[in-house]
């Protein structure tokens, strides 16, 4: 049932690096998500989308050097799009996404414990519907899919147009933000 302890305490020292850069990127902050969400702010949307970037690549690397195996989850779409409604409106509604949520607590920022609870309760009513659930799973299950496996395309050349987009999309933003 538990993980061996060198495993935990690697998962805790990296739970710790995560929420410590978010707190040096100032995304605990909940004026700078609500910030992106009224386009004015995209603090969040450059954090996000160096973290997917250096983390798929990391991740790739590391299964091309044979040092991982991956696991892809299976995709569900009624329940990406179901969770994608709830999710969404009350990240807004609450100015934080769980992990930024985490780390706002832990500067003891009290809006963000309402995040917390609703989190817990939400993890609650799903592990207690998760069989219930079973069914909406399975009406559109396209089952371990990656963009690679389902384009044909590899992955690397995924990464680096993602890489590329990223570069002129994030000088776009500036230029338009110095002007």
């Amino acid at each position: 049932m538990w993980e061996p302890l060198p495993r935990l305490l690697l998962g805790l020292f990296t739970g710790f690096l995560f929420g410590f850069f978010l707190q040096k990127g100032r995304v605990s902050d909940r004026r700078v998500i609500l910030g992106q969400f009224l386009l004015r702010d995209f603090t969040v949307m450059k954090i996000m989308m160096t973290a997917i970037l250096v983390g798929g690549v990391g991740v790739y690397a590391m299964h091309a050097a044979g040092w991982v195996q991956l696991a892809v989850k299976p995709a569900h779409l009624v329940s990406i799009i179901a969770g994608g409604l709830i999710f969404g409106p009350a990240m807004v509604l609450l100015g934080y996404c769980p992990g930024t949520a985490v780390a706002a607590a832990g500067e003891g920022k009290p809006d963000a414990w309402w995040g917390l609870l609703g989190m817990t309760v939400g993890a609650a009513v799903y592990a207690e519907f998760d069989t219930a659930c079973g069914r909406l799973r399975s009406m559109v299950d396209l089952g371990p899919a990656t963009l690679p496996a389902l384009t044909g395309i590899p992955a690397y050349v995924w990464f680096a147009g993602l890489v590329i987009f990223a570069v002129l999309f994030f000088r776009w933003i500036d230029s338009r933000t110095a002007a």
